[in-house]
């Protein structure tokens, strides 16, 4: 959708405070986080028509099969060197795996028969001083192996083609009844339900309920599984906890069938500080997404803050935005966390009980 640009700050009249006397003399905070909206959004916008146009950094980063070769890139700038490692290398370094510094990214291409579906890799990331294994940031699936506990990236999205046999809800939902669900704790019996459990037994009888919306927690993968999906590591990849991307895509597409709307719980207000396995110190930095320091820890959640202010940073967490809706059909997010994001003090000892709470050199412009 394309935002039209107001030009004038005096003229400016927001809705808001005609509907409520209380917020007249706020309105100078009102002008200004537009005018830093509108400044943020011309800068993020470019030479693009929209903002979805902007928002396309999965179609480029990541693994993808183009024309019979697996491409790899990666946004580090601070690496040194990148390489692929995995079952095709026997986990160690090899010169026929690495990437190569197109300037801005890292990039490596491979034959198409070096890899297949189910094919296990990481990242061995080189910096000045320093190395370490990561996870790819735009990895589309994770899995964990039960004995080492270890976490790789699977080839698997990649060669996946799931045929949608639903189309999007058509009644528009005026007054959404949501009901708010986790997979993984939605059996009664004692275990780690699945995506096709939940699909066959679970959802019908949210149907029968009389539910117009389902938002489900817990689908980023996360390390932790007692998080609740809250310490998020993989923002791109669907918990493998509860079965296979297509598993959920099934379970969307039978949603859709029913009429029900199925938005996300998404999170975008901080990441787990894990390093192997998530975004933290990623090129061997701490700034790379998230504050550098203290600024950069959220105390309270032993988790990352993101940069914001960062246009690397947006163009990941919009990216992630548009990837949801576009592979997995998802209608929708809740956001998780808001206060976090918006508030230098993540929101936290405030009651919110005035409007002097909201506007405050607290917020985060």
């Amino acid at each position: 959708m394309k935002i039209p640009m107001t030009t004038s700050t005096s003229m400016r009249n927001f809705k808001i405070i005609e509907n409520d006397s209380y917020l007249k003399a706020y309105k100078p905070y009102f002008d200004s986080r537009f005018e830093c909206f509108e400044a943020k959004l011309n800068d993020l916008m470019g030479k693009n028509s929209c903002l979805s146009d902007f928002a396309n950094a999965h179609h480029f980063y990541g693994c993808h099969l183009v024309n019979g070769k697996w491409v790899f890139r990666e946004w580090a700038p601070n690496a040194t060197d990148i390489y692929l490692i995995g079952q095709h290398s026997d986990w160690k370094c090899s010169p026929d795996f690495r990437f190569e510094n197109m300037g801005t990214y890292w990039e490596l291409v491979l034959d198409g028969d070096v890899l297949h579906k189910g094919s296990l890799y990481r990242l061995l990331m080189k910096w000045d001083g320093g190395e370490g294994e990561r996870l790819p940031a735009y990895s589309t699936y994770v899995v964990q192996d039960q004995v080492t506990k270890i976490f790789s990236a699977v080839i698997w999205s990649e060669v996946s083609d799931y045929k949608w046999k639903n189309p999007y809800p058509k009644n528009r939902v005026t007054r959404p009844l949501i009901y708010e669900t986790h997979v993984g704790m939605s059996s009664e019996a004692p275990m780690v339900n699945t995506y096709n459990d939940f699909r066959v037994n679970v959802l019908p009888r949210i149907v029968k309920a009389g539910y117009n919306t389902l938002q489900i927690m817990a689908i980023q993968e996360h390390p932790y599984y007692g998080s609740f999906g809250y310490h998020v590591s993989n923002f791109f990849a669907p918990s493998s906890r509860f079965g296979t991307p297509e598993e959920l895509k099934q379970l969307i597409d039978e949603a859709h069938s029913y009429g029900l709307y199925v938005i996300l719980d998404l999170i975008h207000s901080h990441a787990v500080k894990n390093e192997v396995e998530g975004l933290s110190c990623y090129d061997g930095t701490d700034y790379q997404y998230f504050h550098s320091g203290a600024k950069g820890i959220h105390f309270q959640w032993d988790s990352r803050c993101f940069n914001y202010d960062n246009v690397n940073v947006v163009h990941f967490l919009l990216s992630n935005c548009k990837y949801w809706l576009e592979e997995f059909h998802f209608d929708g997010f809740r956001f998780d966390g808001v206060t976090s994001m918006l508030y230098w003090s993540h929101g936290m000892n405030k009651n919110f009980m005035c409007y002097d709470d909201y506007f405050n050199d607290d917020v985060d412009i």
